[in-house]
């Protein structure tokens, strides 16, 4: 595995299309975002996808926003991670609610190879955030986007989180510049309302 200090210097090849960058970022995260997603899945039924496919949609949509620019403050491995967690994060998610809608069969149980693999990878020494805080991470952000209430406003939100310019998120919208800029600053209201003790 290449060295702690590689990962940055990965991140400009990546958003140029080089694919060895990629290569090289999926073989260090791949394996943690597989773990991310298992977390977040846990009790979700698996028929149709699991935490790997989770995994390898966040990832594919990170190379993409990245390769298309959608990521201008990703400059170290705190951000590249930070961003994979989100996309993760987001792409459980909406596997959650699609198998929330849809009438499948019981529940698959994990395999036993795959905890003994969860176990193993837990105990790799890193300087990424542990499997727990993106836990935390991924609880707050929940909790977080729910006390938005509107739904105009939680997508605003996820957006600007994935690196969209307010010119981008306002084109989504259909809407004008202004309009983003108040829901932003509305967003950032609320927000801190819930920082209040």
């Amino acid at each position: 595995m290449a060295s702690d200090g590689s990962v940055s210097c990965w991140i400009g090849p990546l958003q140029a299309g080089d694919q060895a960058a990629a290569q090289e970022l999926w073989e260090r995260y791949f394996r943690r975002l597989v773990g991310l997603a298992r977390k977040q899945l846990r009790g979700t039924p698996r028929a149709a996808a699991d935490e790997e496919d989770v995994a390898l949609s966040a990832f594919d949509s990170f190379c993409r926003g990245a390769e298309a620019g959608r990521f201008p403050n990703m400059h170290d491995r705190q951000n590249l991670w930070r961003l994979l967690v989100v996309l993760t994060l987001r792409k459980a998610s909406h596997l959650r609610r699609h198998q929330g809608r849809q009438k499948r069969g019981g529940h698959a149980e994990a395999p036993v190879e795959a905890a003994a693999a969860e176990e193993q990878l837990a105990q790799l020494p890193s300087q990424e955030p542990t499997p727990a805080f993106a836990a935390q991470v991924a609880e707050e952000y929940q909790r977080l986007l729910g006390c938005l209430g509107d739904a105009d406003l939680r997508a605003v939100a996820v957006w600007k989180m994935e690196g969209y310019t307010n010119a981008e998120i306002a084109a989504k919208l259909g809407c004008a510049l202004r309009t983003v800029d108040r829901k932003l600053q509305l967003i950032r209201i609320l927000w801190e309302r819930q920082q209040l003790p």
